[in-house]
């Protein structure tokens, strides 16, 4: 290996790295919000990229029927529990906010899906069909369970992602798709050519990264999320809502799935099931940072990114297997350093 070709792979690491960093971020913003293994963090991925495909290609997403959908289960699932509760009052509100308005992102997708809009259009459109899954998707599947173990709450993430899966393959087919890159640009430094898609994949993730920083270290709901991360009992005390908190959490992670979708559409051609794959390792870095800290899981994630890399050059067909083979280093330090506590219960 020489020197050009290092270079080429290090940016082949730290693109995808970059990519890993974010999914790391967003499953550990889950798991110490809601305490679930989000296993589908990847489906939106694949939910993301094929939706972005079907607008540059003029044709209807299938997520904008998923979206309405989950949106009239949900509303079902709430006008229900309102009228056990016998808050009849709320039936307005609740066909506005779980009803009308995500409806009326997908008849919005509908309509502009034909007319080839353009690039930063049809990516808001995008993360607008998939970000708001993410809360109902925990209203239906984790918030009646949201007191369980973590061994049920990650059983139930499991059989969502099947489910999300699934309807990825009834939606958009079995067929692989590539999305064209944002930038045809290329920069020269010494013997590395700098493709524009890269730098536009570390900007944008680096940016997205910031974002987060200033909305959890600012904003009302960002500290409220903290605070349930940090201690859910003492959270609900000081009047903060932990449903409330895991429906952002999830809509955050959705987000940022339908979001590195865009991204990494344009480097690898994405399948029904392919952001499992990439979730996964996003995972991996989560796990470096023992699924609580977000700087060492950005970092353990584009540290897998790099091992992929330089793994696919020293032997492609097991780059897969190197790269979940550095959890065992990882698991067995977290183990021998870690002090089991017991999990705190939580009263309905």
């Amino acid at each position: 290996m020489d020197a050009q070709i290092a270079l080429l792979l290090a940016q082949d690491g730290l693109t995808n790295g970059a990519i890993y960093a974010l999914l790391a971020l967003a499953t550990v913003l889950v798991f110490v919000v809601t305490r679930i293994l989000f296993v589908p963090q990847g489906d939106f991925v694949s939910l993301g990229a094929l939706t972005l495909a079907s607008l540059q290609l003029g044709k209807t997403p299938g997520t904008a029927w998923l979206l309405i959908a989950l949106a009239v289960a949900t509303a079902a699932v709430e006008a229900s529990a309102a009228l056990r509760a016998r808050r009849a009052d709320r039936l307005g509100r609740i066909a506005l906010a779980r009803l009308v308005v995500p409806v009326a992102i997908a008849g919005l997708a509908l309509a502009l899906a034909p007319r080839q809009a353009p690039l930063a259009i049809q990516v808001a459109i995008t993360v607008a069909l998939v970000m708001p899954m993410g809360a109902m998707i925990y209203r239906l599947a984790f918030e009646p369970l949201a007191n369980a173990s973590v061994l049920v709450l990650l059983i139930v993430a499991v059989a969502v992602h099947f489910c999300l899966q699934g309807l990825a393959l009834a939606l958009f087919g079995a067929e692989g798709v590539r999305t064209p890159p944002f930038s045809e640009a290329r920069l020269d430094a010494g013997v590395l050519t700098i493709s524009g898609q890269s730098l536009a994949v570390i900007g944008a993730s680096l940016a997205l990264i910031a974002a987060l920083y200033h909305f959890f270290a600012r904003s009302i709901l960002g500290k409220a999320l903290r605070a349930t991360a940090v201690n859910r009992i003492g959270a609900r005390l000081v009047g903060i809502s932990t449903s409330l908190a895991g429906r952002l959490a999830l809509t955050l992670a959705a987000g940022i799935g339908a979001i590195s979708g865009t991204l990494v559409g344009p480097i690898a051609t994405m399948y029904y099931d392919s952001g499992f794959l990439v979730g996964l390792k996003g995972f991996v870095g989560a796990v470096a940072g023992g699924l609580v800290s977000y700087p060492l899981a950005a970092v353990g994630a584009v540290f897998v990114g790099l091992l992929e890399a330089y793994a696919s050059f020293w032997s492609s067909p097991l780059k897969e297997v190197i790269v979940f083979a550095s959890l065992v280093p990882v698991l067995l330090w977290l183990s021998l350093r870690t002090r089991h506590v017991e999990e705190p219960e939580e009263d309905d």
